[in-house]
């Protein structure tokens, strides 16, 4: 299982500022923290290059019930604006045919009154969010044309297994998830906070179910270059 790290490619994440009269007392903001059907920029993961769309059901209300996961600020573990453990907390979402909607009422702190301030000046605009899936069993790959004509491949993730974060990004477009050591670390403090070894070694290991499935996600993923260099 691999983890993913996105930044949704709209030109806004249509987040904003519920006003008072709208159920909210002027401190809750609310958007969308990914949406379905909607292909990627290109994203450069490791040696592969590809766009991605998430399909249409790959999340759903009852698997992010089952999460425990929180709302930051750039994916900073630390900056926490709202949690949701098991479908219960300050962080509340539900899932329509655009993709996953949420809303926040930001805390009384620095980082929730930073958040409100920036929001409201359109200085935060986008969303971005951290997942896994089993890369064997939920995610296929097509060969495409882009805009160009040239090949490139279609990663379609057919079903997400677990969500870790959402956050408010001043980026509204996905980039690259190779991400740096200060990243990685902030990932396994959000998936593994007791310091235990990365999900991705542990996987890898785990059995020998686990290494056949490694190996035929290496296969693919040779098979799916040499198409490209054809």
């Amino acid at each position: 299982m691999k983890i993913n790290k996105r930044t949704i490619n709209f030109p806004v994440a249509d987040l904003r500022l519920r006003e008072e009269g709208e159920g909210g007392n002027g401190r809750t903001i609310e958007g969308y923290a990914l949406k379905f059907g909607v292909r990627s920029q290109l994203i450069c993961d490791w040696y592969d290059t590809y766009y991605e769309i998430l399909e249409q059901g790959s999340v759903t209300v009852e698997m992010l019930d089952r999460q425990d996961f929180i709302l930051s600020l750039y994916h900073d573990p630390h900056r926490v604006l709202g949690r949701s453990n098991q479908g219960k907390g300050t962080l509340h979402y539900d899932v329509d045919e655009v993709g996953v909607k949420f809303w926040c009422e930001m805390p009384n702190t620095a980082d929730g009154d930073e958040a409100l301030e920036l929001v409201k000046r359109g200085d935060l605009d986008g969303c971005s969010f951290i997942y896994s899936t089993d890369e064997c069993d939920n995610v296929t790959y097509t060969e495409i044309k882009d805009d160009d004509g040239n090949k490139c491949l279609l990663r379609r993730v057919i079903k997400i297994d677990n969500i870790y974060d959402f956050t408010l990004t001043w980026r509204p477009a996905y980039k690259q998830t190779e991400c740096s050591a200060r990243e990685r670390e902030a990932i396994d403090a959000i998936v593994n906070p007791k310091n235990e070894k990365n999900i991705i070694k542990e996987n890898d290991r785990e059995s020998e179910d686990g290494e056949t499935r490694r190996r035929q996600v290496e296969s693919l993923r040779s098979e799916a270059a040499l198409i490209l260099r054809d």
